[in-house]
Parts: structure tokens; C-alpha cells; sequence
């Protein structure tokens, strides 16, 4: 990794970390916040929102995704989404974020991942996280 993307990784993850702090979570108490790359640079939090019935929740990496949608930005143009959850060593997305990620994000995207130990941060590609994924594309 080129110290350039290293230095983009830590500033995307700077920002899911201000997202975790906006969260919607008093059944789990199990913050996630997340930050979505744009291609031309700009940064589009999400965190999750809970409901008190579990399957109405909404992960962070679907609502950046769905926010910067909503905002008119063009499915397939995100280069980098950071995950952070303090509460939990190091964070993946589940199988529903990995299908809409795959989606949404560009074809060459990666997925930053981080918990509370800085040291166990991982990148993904797409398709490290969801081989032999159902896609139309």
C-alpha cells in the first residue's frame, strides 16, 4: 500500500470513528459508524440505526451508502468505505452490507475495518469479502 492510501485510509477511518459517536443503537449498545469515499474526494458518514425490532435495523455502511445515493451521487463511483466499531477487536460486514457494498461500490473499492485494537485493522476488496458473490454486473 503506497503511504498516500495509508494516509487516506487513516483519515477515512478518523471519520468513521466521529460517525460511531452519532449513533442510534439502545438495544445493543454496539456503536458502528462508517465513511464512505466519494471519487472526487468527498466523505459521506453513516451509523447504525436500531429499531426495537432487530430486522428493521440499519447497518452504517448501508446508510452512507443510502445517503450519498439519496444525495445524487452515482451507484458504482465509491472508492473506499471505513467501518469502526470500539467495542469489538475488529469489525467485517455482514452479509447484507456485503451484497449491497458489492452493488454500489466501485468494482476496485476496499473496505477498511477497524475495532478497538488499532492493530488488528484490515483491508478488503470486494471480492475477498463476498466470493462467488450474486452479481449482475
Amino acid at each position: 500500500m503506497s503511504e498516500h492510501a495509508a494516509t487516506e485510509h487513516e483519515q477515512l477511518l478518523e471519520e468513521a470513528k466521529l460517525a460511531a459517536d452519532q449513533t442510534y443503537s439502545p438495544y445493543s449498545q454496539f456503536p458502528v459508524g462508517a465513511a464512505l469515499l466519494t471519487e472526487n474526494g468527498r466523505v459521506i458518514r453513516g451509523v447504525n440505526v436500531e429499531n426495537i425490532s432487530y430486522g428493521l435495523t440499519n447497518c452504517a455502511e448501508r446508510s452512507a451508502l443510502f445517503s450519498a445515493i439519496s444525495q445524487g451521487f452515482a451507484p458504482r463511483s465509491f472508492k473506499a468505505i471505513a467501518v469502526y466499531a470500539p467495542k469489538v477487536p475488529l469489525i467485517s460486514p455482514c452479509g447484507a452490507c456485503r451484497q449491497v457494498l458489492l452493488e454500489l461500490m466501485a468494482p476496485d473499492a476496499v473496505i477498511i475495518c477497524q475495532g478497538s485494537d488499532a492493530l488488528a485493522t484490515k483491508v478488503w476488496t470486494l471480492k475477498e469479502l463476498l466470493p462467488g458473490a450474486f452479481d449482475s454486473f
